[in-house]
């Protein structure tokens, strides 16, 4: 099974296109890291994947979204949960007055009650800290233990695929090589994941392949061992180089330099 976005084009507010026929696809077994700058329209791309743009006035004016021949462009947010696609929006927007109990309760809002318990067992049993605060609010967690409820949240829904949006944003080192080993544990599970990164580096080491979006447009797509070794990459997203204002920029100041040497 394969979670596909072809030609996708986003519009906000009919006059703001921000997505420009971006196509990527997503497997159920593996990591898909989603590169690019603040403004490139990642999370847009994201948000029409799992039906959100209709919040925040967008909507999909060209191009379909589907897992194999079902398509999710015309579904609510709620029956895209149900057809298999969870996100984890960036800054984690856990329910701070609810226990973690009861945020991860809400996350299986869409499945049926029968099994619930197994599901929260499996969750605790994943994030053991959620396990030993099931009974506090959530507001009172650090930020690594809301991003951990966070995810356990999404899962609870069983996704066959789990877009997660900034994981790593605004957390410690130590708490980021967690959050990326629970990654790697989703994704081995059966799970397929979409990360989106600004840390490049993290998500290049686990993902098994890669997209660079820029300007709402894909301008790169490989498999991310190719991508790591790519000289331009690494100077842009991986801090190798002076870098410069787009992966675009980079290219176009190397070919001048030659030309001028």
């Amino acid at each position: 099974m394969t979670l596909t976005v072809h030609n996708v084009e986003v519009v906000y507010e009919d006059v703001m296109l921000v997505v420009k026929g971006a196509s990527i696809r997503i497997p159920r077994e593996g990591i898909v890291a989603l590169l690019g700058a603040n403004g490139a329209g990642k999370t847009s791309l994201l948000r029409a994947m799992s039906g959100l743009l209709d919040v925040h006035r967008g909507k999909i004016t060209r191009g379909h979204i589907s897992i194999d021949d079902v398509p999710l462009n015309t579904k609510r947010a709620s029956d895209v949960v149900r057809a298999g696609v969870s996100q984890v929006m960036e800054g984690r927007r856990v329910f701070v007055e609810f226990t973690v109990d009861e945020n991860l309760r809400i996350g299986a809002y869409t499945r049926s009650r029968t099994g619930q318990a197994e599901k929260l067992d499996r969750i605790y049993e994943m994030f053991p800290v959620l396990g030993q605060r099931r009974a506090q609010r959530a507001g009172y967690l650090s930020g690594g233990e809301q991003q951990m409820l966070a995810i356990g949240r999404a899962l609870m829904a069983e996704p066959g695929y789990i877009l997660l949006d900034e994981p790593s944003l605004g957390l410690a080192p130590q708490i980021v090589d967690q959050i990326r080993d629970l990654i790697v544990a989703i994704s081995r599970s059966g799970t397929g994941v979409l990360l989106v990164e600004q840390n490049a580096a993290m998500a290049l080491s686990i993902a098994d392949h890669g997209y660079v979006m820029e300007n709402g447009k894909i301008v790169m797509d490989a498999p991310a061992r190719a991508l790591r070794d790519d000289d331009d990459i690494r100077e842009f997203y991986l801090g190798t180089g002076a870098g410069a204002g787009s992966l675009r920029d980079v290219k176009h100041y190397k070919r001048r330099k030659r030309w001028l040497s």
